[in-house]
Order: structure tokens, then sequence, then C-alpha cells
């Protein structure tokens, strides 16, 4: 082992022969579209067997930092095997630069990933691919490949390294956090909650049936778990049957009793509608929450909306047609498939008042379940015209009943 006397980036130990030496980007608020508060990491792990494996880069500008955390180890000089899990620019982005500096022995990817790298770079070197259940010897370990295609690119792959029972899991059981700390088991209990269902739901929740079948392939592989090593966020070392169990609950799609409502307003009149049909869904027992478009994120939606079983969304009629980030959240939304729910418009309007059924028209194109007719309030929402917003999710909360 070697220090490195000429930057302060070192490796973070996770098991004997296993080393982070990713980076964190403590600056990032916006990953694939939707919101990233607390930012991210990009995990890469080195591997010191007889032989030495690094497995993933880095995003292209924090390359310098994540060699200078393998130098901290070994000299990166010696890194003989360079493992891509994934192609995404996350993850290889550093990989033209590593391979410059590193001349490593070889470099493996899935049979889709070393089309996937030939087509985002003209790499120094060939790229081996490996298939599924295929494996690399290390001398003294053993990394065992396991495709995950479409979780979430074709060429998603995790890496088992049998001596640690240490998963390298690329993009699932992970979440963008950026923290000083690398152990779940050192970061409030909370925050891991909630980024890892906002992680799901922004980014895994389409490919939910694809995730069910890989919990179910790994189970019949029988791959002893002792640590999850993602390639964001926090490295599971205690207790990965967690994070394992809420993928499996997120995927099977099961809905708790709640509602969202997310709507916006020019005038307020559509706010105060939304207010009465949440205080109507609150008075049946479910529980509700009211996210206003303008001051909140669409991936605040859609994180929601995980675990919801109705989406009620409002809207005003500008231009003849819905508000833009109305219209911005219901689109984003589509695309991220949410299975299972219930749904309603509402919205004021001033004289043409499209809006409702275009949101309704949108919903049932999300494989919404829309339960009535849209609402719609001509200006300002009076006493009656509340109430009426208040029976609506009234009658939404009975198609909860289960």
């Amino acid at each position: 082992m070697t220090g490195n006397v000429e930057s302060p980036f070192a490796a973070v130990k996770v098991t004997e022969r296993v080393y982070w030496v990713g980076a964190v980007d403590w600056g990032i608020r916006d990953f694939h579209g939707y919101a990233t508060r607390r930012g991210s990491t990009y995990n890469a792990y080195l591997v010191v067997g007889d032989k030495i494996a690094l497995i993933d880069t880095v995003k292209a500008p924090f390359v310098g930092e994540m060699l200078a955390r393998v130098a901290s180890v070994v000299n990166p000089a010696g890194i003989d095997y360079v493992i891509s899990n994934h192609a995404e620019m996350d993850h290889s982005g550093g990989l033209p630069e590593v391979l410059a500096a590193v001349k490593p022995e070889k470099v493996f990817a899935s049979t889709m990933g070393v089309k996937a790298l030939a087509e985002h770079f003209a790499l120094a070197q060939d790229v081996t691919p490996v298939k599924e259940g295929e494996s690399l010897s290390l001398g003294n370990a053993t990394l065992q490949f396991v495709e995950a295609r479409m979780l979430h690119w074709p060429d998603s792959m995790m890496s088992y390294l049998a001596e640690e029972r240490l998963l390298f899991s690329n993009d699932a059981f992970g979440m963008h956090l950026a923290s000083s700390r690398r152990f779940a088991d050192e970061i409030e209990p909370a925050v891991l909650e909630e980024e890892a269902a906002r992680y799901y739901a922004n980014i895994l929740l389409p490919l939910s049936p694809l995730v069910g079948k890989l919990l179910e392939k790994v189970g019949k592989l029988g791959l002893a778990i002792d640590v999850i090593a993602p390639s964001h966020g926090p490295v599971w070392r205690k207790d990965p049957e967690h994070i394992a169990a809420r993928y499996g609950e997120w995927a099977a799609g099961g809905a708790k009793r709640k509602a969202v409502v997310a709507y916006d307003t020019m005038w307020q009149s559509t706010a105060a509608m939304a207010r009465a049909v949440g205080d109507g869904l609150a008075a049946a027992g479910v529980e509700t929450v009211v996210v206003p478009l303008r001051e909140s994120h669409r991936s605040d939606v859609a994180t929601e909306v995980l675990e919801a079983g109705a989406l009620l969304v409002g809207s005003p009629t500008l231009n003849n047609g819905i508000f833009p980030t109305v219209a911005d959240m219901l689109t984003y939304l589509k695309g991220l498939k949410p299975r299972n729910l219930v749904g309603a418009a509402f919205g004021s309007y001033g004289w043409s008042g499209e809006a409702v059924a275009q949101m309704e028209e949108a919903l049932r194109g999300m494989g919404v379940s829309v339960v009535e007719e849209g609402l719609r309030v001509k200006y300002v929402p009076d006493g009656e015209a509340l109430w009426g917003c208040a029976a609506l999710g009234r009658r939404a909360a009975e198609k909860l009943d289960f």
C-alpha cells in the first residue's frame, strides 16, 4: 500500500479488499430532470486482490479526485482490470482519461455495455464483453457478473465479490445524496428513506416489473449479500435486507391509503379549490399531501405518488390549455408510469375552461382511473363551490377503500 502525499483525497475502506474511491458532488441540483437538493456521489470502488480491479469510474470532472483516492491505496498504474457496470456518463465519463493514465490489462463490460461504450467514446483499448454468470479471477478473489438489463439502461450489470459477500449494485439501491459519511448506518434514517424513495420514484419506477424480476433472480442465484455498494449514495454495510425489502415493496406497487393533490394557480382560486379537495380527502381518513407546483418540483410530486393510491390535479386555464407547470408535471409523470392510481381533475377558469378536460385526458393517458367528470369553477369559488371540492375529495377517498 502506498500513501498519496500530493493530494488530500483518500480512499475509504469498505471491507478488507474493497475501498471507496469515488467523488462527492456537493453542487448538483438537477439529475435526469429531478431535483437533487442534497447533491450526489459518483461511487467507484477499488478491489485489491492478487490482481487489482477498479469498479466503474466517475463523472469526467472528478477523475483527478478519484485517481488521488486510488493513489492513497495503490499506485494507479497497478490497476489490472477496469469493470464498467454501466455506460452512462456519470459512471463512464472518466473512463477515457483513466484508461490513458492507468493502461490496465483488460477492460470489461456487458455485451450491450461494449456497444454503448464504443458509441460514447473512441477508447484507447478494446473492451471485453462478459455475460450473465461469468466470473473474473483476481487470484485470491473472484468477481461474478449479474446482468441487470434496463435497470436502467440496456447495458446495466452488477458485479458480485464472493469473498466479501459484496454486491456492486450499480444504479440499484442507491440515492442522490452528498455526504461526508460513506455508510448508510452513519446517516439519519429519515434522510435515507426520503432520498431512497425519491431516487426510486424518479429513476426506477417505470422499470418496476424488471426490478421485481431482478430481486427474484438474485434470490435464485443464492448470492449471500452482507454489503451493497451502489453507484450513488452511501454503502449499505448493515442490514442491506432493508433497502432490498423496500425495493420489493415499491416494485410490487402496493399503495397506502394516501392521496396527492398537485396544482398551480394564477389568482388563488384553484389554490382554494385544492385546499378544499385536500380537506375532503383528509376528512375521509386519507393521508393527504397538497403540493403547490409554484413552490415545488415535479419530482416532489413523483416521490409523493410512489406510495399513493390517488392523484388529483388542479389547474387554471391559460391560453385555452393547462397551466405550464401542471402540464410539465403530467408529462413527467406519464414517463414514470405510476400504477394503481385513481384520480380527478379540477380548476378555475375565466371564459373557456379547457384545462380540466385536458388534464382528465392526460390522467387517462397515464393509466389513472378517473373517478368522475372534472370539477370546474368560474372565476372565484364561493362557499358552495368549495363544498363541492371537498365532496370531490370524499368521493375519491371512497375509491381508496381497501
